[in-house]
């Protein structure tokens, strides 16, 4: 067993090292000429031979698995024609032949975890782990380089390369509990599985999940109690030397309480003794759990001594996440940390930690790890949402989509990977596969090129027969999510893709979970566009026929617009590619226990249950009927017209005015940011769009519909919002208006946050703290001297503690005279 990493060791491999491996790897597969290692036999030194045994089974299982070949463990190697893979550790080396030591001398040295690979002979192969991990790692890059068929192993010639890991810390979180969206159907086996392809790709940390959380104890779909998973789960890693650590948030009532403490520790004490390995606890500071910092260092104290009782090495990690952030909060936190107690692992930097992870890092003592657990499995409403994203998309794939976003992984974590020591990412299931294999790669060397990484996914993980089509395939449904659904002809080119692979897919190949992922995002993307397009259409007739009211007749006029309207769903297009994604989602429920569904599949609500969304309305229908229902209601056709004229143009400024809907693009423009998404990923600097009406007096509303405030249909101009977290203020600029003249400013104030923002003309007050939630639309006068030179930044700033700003709308009215 390997003690916790050392930070230090790891975290200064140079670049010029790094570029070195990057451009080594460009030539393995893509140039090679290919040796049949299909009778190969496997050899480990019996110097560590116990140490080496598990690494052994791995390539020999996985192989086996793909090809139907068994490959033998000999016991000395022989100068015959068989060929045969050595793999040792860094002090097996003296004893191999003086030729293969040649060679290995030739590569860089390793640091920790890492290895060499090398061909000395035209069917040999030798694997050389700095440590036990280092040959693991070593047959995981031998593994991802192969290409298995049935009855056939074929290896590149060129793979001849040296690699060290440049981060010490590089894992996935895998928490067994009914929020998750795939890992709570799983059995102990598949666990084991997963785990073992993590591994593969470079990961050294597993963590897992008590019992308790803010979630149920249990779903449906479990087939082990939660205590009794995570034993397996903690076995499982500790058979592959990988770090286990623990999120485990503090859920008691009052932990300055002696009742509440007591039974808090027996709780602990009763998880801590069931784990065979614990190695790091990460106790977030809030969500779920808050508590100021003296309380909660007093009680982490406590803690470490019951974990140190059966875990005498483990480390205590904590996160300075506050859901009401205030500075006294923050400069009492920074105290504690550089404090440094002696159970202390270090600091980790989350979704919703206000601090940038730079800001963290000057507060904190040098020393002192951070550990990064970034946001890869959600797509709004996280530290990492996709930017920009259409309205249409966020409506139907929601928060908790299949989400492959490989070049966006690499952007965030390259952004900030020189900061801190590594990630282990906050995942919720399966969804995000692709992104946990990027970001291990990008830990492991951050040069690594995305493509790189898709190649070795599509060719180990699904088939090597259709390596380059799936990794170009992977990429191409990132760009589906880019810029405007309804113009964005990728949608259908990927689609197009896709089938072709489809069209030419094996038996084997169609039941493979990950290729399932990547084929209904394909077609669930293509039949939302096609949606969008129709559905905007009716509703561009629909409200032509409204606008004829005067000639119709207010009730033939809305009579027309109804069944217009209604012809979304009594008159439906492209009903294949909707059977498709239902049939895909059945095939995933069966292949990996993806939940994409509530009712069918037992998903959570807003988690991942994207295929319940596929027919959500994308047009105002919802709005125009709730209006229509208020219109007919009127005494008298005078007044039905006023109405319906007044619902037409609702977004009309008037002459000489302005209207912006942040949900466009081209509203965009006027929107000051200061940092780019490269330098600003989680926009704790910058703005950001967000979506959700919100409902009065509820927050965190994570599905996207058209009822908001009191429960009425809202226009989906209320859905997305123009968004700054916390104190950062939100800067709009107008210019180009009159200074002769007087204006007014009507804004539409919706969102999930319930914030008190206050707004300033050129910071000149407009209005004081407002608590936004209680009603939608706000008007105020535009002070005369912030029009003088008729350009005006608008800037809307929280009092502290507040989660962000939000601005749906802005209406600039000229005054009439």
């Amino acid at each position: 067993m390997f003690a916790a990493p050392n930070v230090k060791k790891l975290k200064h491999v140079s670049r010029i090292t790094l570029a070195i491996f990057y451009f080594s790897l460009l030539s393995i597969n893509s140039m090679a000429e290919f040796k049949d290692f299909s009778k190969a036999n496997i050899f480990i030194s019996k110097k560590n031979k116990s140490t080496l045994l598990k690494t052994s089974e791995v390539l020999r299982e996985e192989v086996e698995k793909r090809t139907g070949i068994s490959w033998k463990l000999v016991k000395k190697y022989k100068n015959d024609a068989d060929p045969l893979i050595v793999i040792g550790i860094s002090d097996d080396v003296e004893d191999l032949p003086v030729e293969w030591q040649n060679k290995l001398n030739t590569l860089n040295k390793t640091g920790p975890e890492g290895y060499r690979i090398v061909m000395p002979e035209h069917n040999r192969i030798v694997i050389i782990g700095h440590d036990q991990r280092g040959a693991l790692y070593g047959v995981g890059k031998l593994l991802r380089k192969m290409e298995l068929r049935k009855n056939s192993v074929l290896i590149p010639d060129n793979i001849t390369l040296s690699s060290t890991p440049k981060y010490p810390i590089r894992g996935h979180q895998l928490g067994y509990r009914p929020k998750t969206n795939s890992y709570d159907a799983w059995s102990v086996a598949q666990f084991d599985q997963y785990i073992r392809e993590l591994a593969i790709f470079g990961a050294n940390s597993i963590e897992i999940m008590p019992p308790r959380t803010d979630d149920d104890f249990t779903s449906r779909h479990m087939q082990l109690a939660a205590i009794e998973m995570i034993e397996a789960q903690s076995s499982i890693c500790n058979e592959y030397d990988l770090d286990v650590w623990m999120w485990y948030p503090n859920m008691g009532s009052d932990y300055t309480n002696a009742e509440t403490i007591k039974a808090e520790i027996q709780e602990r004490e009763e998880v801590f003794a069931n784990l065979p390995r614990l190695d790091h606890l990460f106790v977030p500071g809030g969500d779920p759990g808050d508590l100021e910092p003296d309380i909660l260092f007093g009680w982490l104290e406590k803690v470490s001594v019951v974990l140190h009782k059966y875990h005498p090495n483990a480390k205590i990690w904590i996160s300075p996440l506050v859901f009401r952030p205030t500075q006294e909060w923050f400069d009492k936190f920074y105290k504690h940390i550089n404090g440094e107690y002696d159970w202390l692992g270090g600091v980790v930097f989350g979704p919703w930690v206000k601090p940038t992870l730079a800001e963290i890092r000057k507060k904190i003592n040098a020393n002192i790890p951070i550990r990064r657990y970034p946001d890869i499995t959600h797509s709004l409403s996280s530290q990492y949402p996709i930017p920009k994203w259409d309205l249409a998309g966020a409506i139907t794939l929601g928060r908790e989509c299949i989400n492959p976003r490989p070049t966006d992984q690499k952007k965030i974590h390259n952004a900030l990977d020189q900061l801190a020591d590594g990630s282990l990412s906050y995942s919720e299931g399966t969804n995000d596969d692709v992104n946990k294999f990027v970001w291990s790669d990008q830990d492991w060397n951050p040069e690594t090129s995305v493509i790189e990484t898709l190649r070795d996914y599509a060719r180990f993980f699904i088939s090597p027969d259709h390596t380059e089509d799936i990794a170009q395939g992977l990429l191409a449904l990132e760009k589906n999510i880019q810029g405007p659904l309804t113009t964005n002809e990728k949608v259908q080119q990927t689609l197009w893709q896709w089938q072709e692979i489809e069209n030419n897919a094996s038996e084997s190949m169609r039941s493979n979970f990950r290729y399932q992922m990547g084929l209904i995002r394909a077609y669930f993307d293509a039949y939302v566009q096609q949606r969008l397009i129709y559905e905007t259409d009716l509703e561009r007739q629909a409200r032509a026929y409204l606008s004829n009211s005067h000639s119709l007749g207010t009730a033939k006029a809305i009579e027309l617009c109804r069944v217009t309207l209604s012809k979304a769903w009594t008159a439906p297009i492209q009903a294949g590619y909707k059977q498709k994604c239902l049939d895909l989602a059945d095939s995933l429920y069966s292949s990996i226990g993806a939940q994409l569904t509530i009712e069918k599949h037992g998903a959570m609500g807003g988690r991942g249950n994207f295929i319940d969304n596929i027919d959500n309305p994308l047009n105002d229908v919802a709005w125009i009927f709730s209006e229509l229902n208020k219109v007919e209601k009127l005494d008298s056709e005078e007044k039905r017209l006023v109405e319906i004229e007044t619902m037409l143009k609702r977004s009309n400024p008037g002459a000489g005015g302005f209207y912006d809907n942040f949900g466009n693009s081209q509203s965009w423009e006027r929107v000051i940011s200061h940092k780019s998404f490269i330098e600003d990923p989680g926009n704790l600097e910058s703005p950001r769009v967000s979506f959700g009406v919100g409902l009065k007096n509820k927050e965190w509303v994570h599905e996207i519909t058209a009822k908001g405030f009191e429960g009425e249909a809202a226009p989906m101009s209320w859905m997305n919002q123009v968004t700054t977290l916390y104190d950062q203020p939100l800067e709009i600029e107008y210019n180009n208006l009159n200074p002769n003249e007087s204006y007014t400013i009507k804004i539409a104030y919706t969102g999930r946050f319930r914030s008190t923002m206050k707004l300033t003309a050129d910071d000149i007050p407009v209005h004081d703290f407002i608590k936004t939630g209680v009603q939608p639309i706000y008007e105020f006068p535009i002070p005369e001297d912030a029009l003088k030179d008729g350009k005006v930044i608008f800037s809307w700033t929280c009092g502290e503690g507040e989660r962000g700003s939000q601005v749906s709308e802005i209406w600039i009215i000229k005054d009439n005279e």
